[in-house]
């Protein structure tokens, strides 16, 4: 080639296609999002992209149990789950999880190696958030991102050729190597000294009163919704699989906001109808922890009025063992869904608001 201006152009793009080649080499080869394979002995992968990580940690992860859930699931250590009920559980929670969240991961979960030929999922730790069951059935917290999600090879060039994969999860891990604990991943940022009522209260604001009571079945129509879409079908075409479901125990100060707002009866309903569609099944058990009043009266056991301290995480997986808190189902011995959301309310409708709310 005579002209050099051509010659010059076309080393340029070879050049440029040859970094772009090395580039989608390194991220297919450490593979930090695991969407390709497990993770590398040695590499020290840094986990903290829910969105991003989930997906490749479901699909390519040894586990024979998952806990599920939002934000009120980040402090469960697997750790926890081996040493009480020898299960290799893998957390893989959603801040903020809407039940779409739910879906989206579970569709990766039961089409795992993990459940397929003589393997099968053993439990699934679903916590459920009922305020999040009132939204549309296709709602997510975020956006996803499609390409790691779907089985489209194509896409996946926003994966093997970005910058932030390259720069933060594969070049910085190796800089700065710190690993992250799988056991105690997504874990959140509160320390000790954030669990306070001092602290729950300064960053507390009460809403104000809404006059208009909302009618007991208000938000029953779109938890049916939600359950039948994102929730059901995995219960019964996994019929192998035992479903935990349980009731996470938000602070007073939760129910505080229920009040104000005026929906008692239509959130106790919504508890209820949940409890009983979803205690139907052979394969789910059920546990309630929202009326555990030594729990729920006690600011210093929060980072938030719903954020509870990791102990409360330990104390479940305990329940979880032994079957404390367990809803009984109909027709079986044990306390029931309407005898927890009975104590619930008389706990909700009796307390002293205003004299805790007076120390802030």
């Amino acid at each position: 080639m005579k002209n050099p201006f051509k010659k010059a152009v076309l080393c340029f793009f070879t050049l440029a296609a040859c970094a772009c080649i090395l580039v989608m080499a390194l991220v297919i080869y450490v593979d930090p999002f695991f969407h390709y394979h497990s993770p590398l002995k040695g590499f020290p992968y840094l986990v903290d992209n829910q969105l991003s990580q989930n997906p490749g940690m479901a699909a390519h992860m040894e586990y024979d149990s998952v806990i599920l859930g939002s934000s009120m699931t980040v402090n469960f250590q697997t750790s926890w789950f081996q040493e009480l009920m020898d299960l290799q559980t893998i957390k893989l929670s959603y801040s903020g999880a809407f039940p779409k969240d739910q879906a989206n991961i579970m569709d990766i979960i039961f089409k795992s190696p993990n459940n397929q030929g003589g393997k099968r999922i053993k439990k699934v730790f679903l916590g459920v958030d009922v305020i999040t069951y009132t939204g549309g059935v296709d709602e997510t917290k975020y956006p996803i991102p499609e390409y790691l999600y779907d089985e489209n090879p194509f896409n996946d060039v926003a994966y093997v050729l970005n910058k932030d994969v390259v720069l933060n999860y594969i070049l910085r891990p190796i800089a700065d190597p710190d690993p992250t604990d799988l056991s105690n991943v997504y874990a959140s940022w509160w320390t000790e000294e954030y669990y306070s009522q001092e602290w729950v209260l300064h960053n507390y604001t009460s809403p104000d009163q809404v006059e208009e009571e909302a009618l007991p079945e208000a938000y029953l129509a779109a938890a049916e919704a939600n359950l039948a879409a994102n929730i059901c079908p995995y219960i019964e075409a996994n019929p192998d699989t035992q479903f935990v479901i349980f009731f996470p125990p938000y602070s007073i100060l939760f129910w505080n906001d229920v009040l104000k707002e005026n929906h008692l009866d239509a959130t106790i309903e919504e508890y209820r109808y949940i409890a009983n569609r979803l205690n139907a099944y052979d394969n789910v058990e059920i546990y309630f922890f929202p009326d555990q009043e030594e729990i729920i009266c006690d600011l210093n056991n929060y980072a938030d009025y719903s954020h509870y301290h990791p102990r409360y995480n330990r104390y479940m997986t305990e329940c979880f063992a032994d079957r404390t808190r367990l809803v009984a189902k109909e027709g079986q011995p044990g306390k029931t869904i309407d005898e927890y959301l009975l104590h619930m309310k008389e706990i909700a409708v009796n307390f002293d608001y205003e004299k805790l709310l007076s120390q802030k």
